[in-house]
């Protein structure tokens, strides 16, 4: 299976940098990474309101969407799970 790229929406990024614990930051970076050999994984659940994806890791959610036909996935919201649908 091809690798896919992953992009990170500069928001996502910033929500990334606001994790206040290392554990939990290193945690969801590695999830994020892992998403280049399985977009897909066990545990990831479509999104009913949008064509998006979401993983969690602890108390975090990664929103994402993937585009099979140019193997790339976009991370747009990277949050605590009690925030991250909101807005």
């Amino acid at each position: 299976m091809a690798s896919y790229k992953i992009l990170i929406k500069t928001s996502a990024a910033k929500e990334i940098e606001r994790i206040a614990s290392r554990v939990d930051r290193r945690r969801v970076v590695r999830r994020i990474q892992d998403l280049a050999g399985n977009p897909r994984p066990p545990g990831c659940e479509k999104l009913s309101s949008q064509d998006r994806y979401r993983v969690r890791q602890g108390d975090y959610r990664i929103v994402y969407s993937i585009e099979d036909d140019r193997l790339v996935v976009h991370v747009v919201k990277v949050g605590h799970r009690r925030d991250v649908y909101r807005g």
